[in-house]
């Protein structure tokens, strides 16, 4: 070797590794780092772009003078590699290429960086992200043990940009952001907080989902470190921290990945593989062993690194088929003639292979809105390999139904009862997400019908739906009080409305609806599984009426619940119960405590033996209109 070579700490080891597209934590090799050589301190910085004829680094260290700092290739690897002394943290530094198939030259961001420049300027910044210490391992060391699918997951979904800001209107940071949030979250009874992606990007409206810096969180809100401590202050506090993070696209900024070295590095040449048009964005060539690297180290970065508890992948669905949002003529199918992208389920089934390998008890959660087989089951029996998925069958019936005028609702029960026929086909996530709440489809609130009272009595309602059907549980900020405005990312959330009586009630009934969900097994330890979940009656369809029991995984623990659909009060109404004894009331939608006209059963009621809907003994109750209720057998309660 000769002297540029032994001021490299990329080995041949880490080269194959890396061309077979295996190399799990590159980001300690490519990209920027403080390291020592040979007793000598300094930044080594290493750029994979097989296409360059000479790669220059350009930086604040050098007044972006590309003759002073040449790259060097190493052997045919495409990785140039240049080790500068006595460079401290803080730097800012580009990278110059100049493509050996043209001629031409470009400036790009380090697309390993693990920080840059707030926006709108895109210069990655050297930086050390070893030093911050962190203070988890006992909730790291909990969650390795822990099975996911059978705990409570009450997912709380934020944008840290517009759940709230400062007076003057700009951002909080990460870590005022930990002191004003975790509390929050945590009073309300979440068990995870969903951030939309903070990885760095250049747009504000984009929310995130046009990534440019897939190892960094965005400057807006701070530093590296001040994010670690915003996941270790979630984590001091039992809540867990899932990521959005977006292999499906990524933007056509020239500062960043597209046409990386002079030519389609990241993406595919041919626009018909290479382009989602409806966004605007490339799509990545999953099929090229470096970038396949590049992505899946990129989602191992962030659970080691940051210790992010799960990531969500969104828009899977648009990497699952060659033709997604394109007519006839804009797309290539695959080797088989098929319009499945072979290469694309291949990643996906890989990441989630390492993921689950290496960070037991973490989790990746699929926005999938297809029919595709087997999201959420492992591929060693065929299936993606994701822990869950968003359930967008019933996101959009049941939001559909609530839509409807209770008048008509009766011609459209099926809405209600049809996500049963599937509910156990994968391992479910019901999503009220922020997608739900922008470009014209109005609020959770605003969607409901009839008057004041009658839309803050449905929106409970909803959510009681939501609670007591099987899968874990997923509401986009704002949704807990009654947010009327649309969600929009270039303010604040309407806190003000809290000031009115009924919408601090909503909140303060989606706080006692998430705390008896934490309390009681029946609601989560057999969210999978066939036998936690019984019809009780689906068929009164004339009244719009339903009712089922959920059970815990000892079967004697179990919850009645009974929902009525109309704003008409349905008093002595049986339902049929599996077993003698008092049945407590839990909770109460239309309680007074939430805003509700108060018909209820005085706190429970005794079960007789007067068989109906199959079951040996009933209840006779009070049932309130447009509510729900919850009845548990026996003495105490969980609110």
């Amino acid at each position: 070797m000769d002297k540029k070579e032994n001021l490299c700490i990329i080995t041949d080891y880490d080269l194959y590794l890396f061309g077979e597209g295996n190399h799990l934590r590159i980001y300690e090799k490519l990209g920027s780092h403080l390291v020592e050589i040979n007793g000598i301190r300094g930044v080594h910085f290493a750029l994979w772009a097989p296409n360059a004829e000479e790669v220059s680094l350009i930086g604040s260290f050098n007044d972006w003078n590309p003759s002073t700092h040449k790259m060097n290739p190493l052997g045919s690897s495409g990785i140039w590699t240049i080790f500068v002394p006595d460079l401290s943290e803080g730097e800012l530094y580009k990278y110059q290429i100049k493509s050996r198939i043209n001629g031409e030259i470009r400036i790009k961001s380090d697309p390993y960086g693990f920080y840059f420049e707030e926006r709108p300027k895109t210069a990655t910044i050297v930086y050390d992200i070893n030093k911050y210490r962190w203070n988890d391992s006992d909730w790291m060391e909990a969650r390795r043990k822990t099975d996911p699918l059978k705990r409570p997951m009450n997912i709380y979904e934020v944008h840290l940009g517009s759940w709230m800001r400062k007076p003057d209107g700009s951002f909080h940071n990460y870590r005022e952001l930990a002191e004003l949030l975790i509390p929050y979250v945590k009073e309300m009874g979440y068990t995870h907080i969903e951030l939309l992606p903070v990885t760095e990007h250049p747009l504000d409206e984009s929310w995130g989902y046009q990534c440019t810096g897939y190892y960094a969180p965005t400057s807006r809100y701070g530093r590296p470190e001040d994010f670690m401590y915003f996941v270790d202050s979630c984590h001091q506090a039992g809540l867990g921290v899932i990521m959005d993070w977006v292999p499906a696209h990524f933007p056509k900024d020239d500062f960043s990945l597209r046409v990386f070295d002079g030519t389609c590095l990241y993406e595919h040449e041919d626009p018909r593989k290479g382009e989602h048009k409806d966004w605007g964005t490339l799509i990545f060539n999953y099929g090229r062993n470096e970038v396949r690297n590049f992505l899946i180290s990129s989602a191992f970065f962030w659970l080691d690194r940051y210790h992010i508890d799960g990531l969500r992948v969104d828009a899977v669905a648009s990497m699952l088929y060659l033709d997604y949002s394109k007519k006839e003529g804009e797309w290539v199918p695959n080797q088989y003639g098929g319009r499945e992208n072979l290469e694309a389920i291949d990643f996906i089934k890989k990441l989630n292979e390492v993921l689950h390998l290496y960070f037991p008890g973490a989790v990746t959660i699929a926005e999938e809105s297809t029919a595709w087989p087997g999201v959420s089951r492992p591929t060693y029996v065929g299936g993606l390999g994701f822990t869950f998925k968003w359930n967008m069958g019933w996101m959009h019936d049941t939001l559909e139904y609530f839509q409807k005028d209770p008048i008509f609702r009766k011609y459209h029960h099926s809405n209600l009862t049809f996500s049963l026929l599937y509910a156990f086909s994968e391992n479910f996530v019901l999503a009220l997400s922020h997608d739900e709440v922008v470009h014209g489809k109005r609020s959770l609130l605003e969607k409901m019908p009839g008057d004041r009272w009658q839309k803050f009595a449905n929106l409970r309602l909803l959510y009681g739906l939501m609670f007591g059907y099987p899968g874990k549980k997923h509401l986009f900020m704002g949704g807990e009080f009654g947010q009327i405005n649309e969600w929009d990312s270039k303010g604040q959330l309407q806190w003000e409305l809290l000031e009115d009586e009924m919408h601090r009630k909503l909140r303060d009934y989606v706080r006692d609806l998430n705390r008896i969900y934490l309390s009681e097994p029946a609601l989560y330890e057999k969210d999978f599984e066939h036998e936690g979940f019984e019809w009780i009656d689906f068929s009164d369809v004339e009244e719009s009426i339903i009712s089922f029991i959920r059970r815990a995984n000892n079967n004697e623990n179990f919850l009645v619940f009974v929902f009525n659909f109309t704003p008409v009060p349905r008093h002595t109404y049986l339902v049929g119960v599996p077993e003698p004894g008092f049945y407590r009331e839990i909770l109460n939608s239309d309680s007074e405590l939430y805003g509700g006209s108060n018909v209820g059963n005085l706190g429970g009621v005794e079960a007789i033996p007067n068989p109906i809907h199959n079951r040996p003994f009933s209840i006779n109750i009070a049932l309130p209109p447009l509510g729900m209720l919850i009845f548990k057998k026996g003495v105490g309660g969980s609110v």
